[in-house]
């Protein structure tokens, strides 16, 4: 699963669920969620691999 920081948790490295990947304006990754305890908002950015690798597992979808 993607991981990433949770605000509402204040948790680093919690899995997020329903995860969906988007390109920034200047050219990064990000990955949008839900947080798999809360369900609170969550988001993370990644290098073009990490992105990349996480569509091609299918732990995340490509949203742009």
């Amino acid at each position: 699963m993607v991981k990433g920081y949770c605000v509402k948790c204040k948790k680093k490295g919690q899995d997020m669920k329903d995860a969906a990947i988007n390109q920034t304006a200047r050219g990064g990754f990000m990955a949008k969620g839900k947080c798999a305890e809360c369900g609170c908002n969550m988001c993370a950015m990644m290098s073009k691999d990490n992105a990349e690798k996480a569509m091609a597992s299918g732990e995340a979808k490509k949203a742009f």
